[in-house]
């Protein structure tokens, strides 16, 4: 699965622990760093922390939502978080605070209320710190401890890890979302919604497999609307819009939250960065110093891969560039790829074509048309992500992690070092 999504190897080189993550929830514990908007009685945007637990962040704010009798475009968030976690996000909401009290959601809790005049925004956080759990490992925990201790310090010598995409971008059970991202970038409309509604996959479920199934197989809308099971929401908001409008496929994806459609080029353009850092790393190339014709992103006052002031690295600079970046004060990066991205220069520039040429699309092809607000002008994205207070510990249910990351950064990407599946198999439980 994850050859598919662009990750083609390891960081470290100590055997892993195997296992399986998220065997409960509460295994894999999330919990935002953020600075949060200053607190005004006056204000209209009511400011939460909200619990949850095996709720998708997309599906949540449709239920909150509804709950609430508000637009969505009235929640915001600063990220999204795994569906099958523990987690807590603060969000802002349109609406009174006593408005809160008529909430009642199955798993999850709403705390700490407060009252301001600016909302939350995507990237208003600056980080997460996680709480995990391993379990169900191939050896014994003492083992387990012993090489998980070797994968730590290798980590922390190395001074992070690869900053890829983890699975959970594309779809854990379907990852298939960079693929509808492909279609809609060549302007296949009806491609993209019969990948995104028709594609059965194992592991989905049966009701869901069978849906999908009939679908794919007699591309019948009308009666696929009776099939499909309520928990698929977007899926049958896109059949319903079919069933009454057929061959409407960009109407149909027009359904679709903003944010939902737009998640879809975004995973074709990390796919892209997964295969760009993955092939520096297989030419032997380093992740964390500077190379001639790297761009790098000067760390901000958090410390985070400043967009806004790329830095271009040529013989002059090197050393300083070098450095800054061994020292955590800048990092080298890649594009996340569309209309206004320039290439790096050098042995990356290089490989920044290679996997543009070899994917057969250009710049041009991330202007669409048709659903224009779907356009990607780009961005540069760091390839190496540093970690804080990494700690591992044995305990009688498995191997349990903490650590902190920058907002962006993945778990799962981090804990594949530790687990290492040889067969590439999911470490995720459905």
């Amino acid at each position: 699965m994850e050859s598919l999504v662009g990750i083609e190897l390891y960081y470290t080189k100590e055997p892993g622990v195997g296992g399986r993550l998220k065997k409960y929830p509460e295994d894999f514990v999330v919990d935002e760093i953020i600075d949060l908007p200053e607190i005004d009685e006056d204000g209209d945007h009511t400011i939460a922390k909200i619990w949850s637990s095996n709720w998708e962040t997309n599906r949540l704010m449709e239920a909150l939502a509804r709950e609430l009798n508000i637009s969505r475009d009235h929640i915001g968030f600063a990220g999204t978080k795994d569906k099958r976690a523990l987690t807590t996000q603060w969000m802002s909401f349109k609406v009174d605070k006593e408005k809160f009290g008529q909430v009642f959601l199955r798993n999850v809790e709403i705390t700490d209320m407060f009252t301001s005049r600016n909302p939350l925004y995507i990237g208003a956080h600056v980080g997460n710190t996680f709480d995990i759990m391993i379990r169900d490992m191939d050896i014994d925990n003492e083992e387990a401890l012993e090489r998980a201790e070797k994968i730590r310090r290798e980590i922390k010598s190395a001074g992070g890890f690869p900053n890829w995409f983890g699975v959970q971008r594309f779809g854990t059970i379907r990852p298939i979302t960079h693929e509808v991202g492909r279609k809609l970038i060549t302007g296949d409309y009806e491609g993209a919604v019969k990948l995104y509604t028709a594609k059965p996959m194992e592991g989905e479920g049966d009701e869901c497999y069978r849906a999908r199934k009939f679908l794919d197989e007699t591309r019948d809308y009308k009666k696929a609307l009776g099939i499909f099971p309520n928990i698929l929401t977007f899926e049958r908001r896109i059949i319903a819009h079919l069933a009454a409008k057929p061959d409407d496929y960009v109407g149909a994806l027009r359904t679709l939250p903003a944010n939902l459609l737009k998640m879809f080029i975004h995973a074709f353009q990390s796919y892209l960065f997964n295969r760009m850092v993955s092939l520096r790393a297989k030419r032997g190339y380093p992740l964390n110093d500077a190379m001639p014709g790297d761009v790098l992103l000067p760390a901000d006052k958090n410390g985070l891969p400043n967009v806004d002031t790329p830095v271009e690295i040529n013989e002059r600079n090197l050393d300083k560039a070098s450095t800054m970046v061994k020292s955590g004060k800048a990092y080298v990066s890649a594009p996340l790829y569309g209309f206004n991205s320039r290439l790096s220069g050098g042995e990356q520039g290089d490989i920044e074509r290679y996997v543009i040429e070899e994917e057969g699309f250009e710049k041009k092809d991330f202007v669409i048309p048709e659903i224009r607000e779907l356009s990607s002008k780009g961005i540069r994205r760091a390839i190496f992500a540093p970690v804080s207070d990494l700690r591992c510990s044995q305990e009688a249910g498995g191997l349990r992690s903490s650590f902190s990351l920058h907002k962006g950064t993945y778990a799962t990407t981090l804990l594949r070092e530790f687990m290492k599946l040889p067969d590439h198999e999911s470490h995720m439980y459905s």
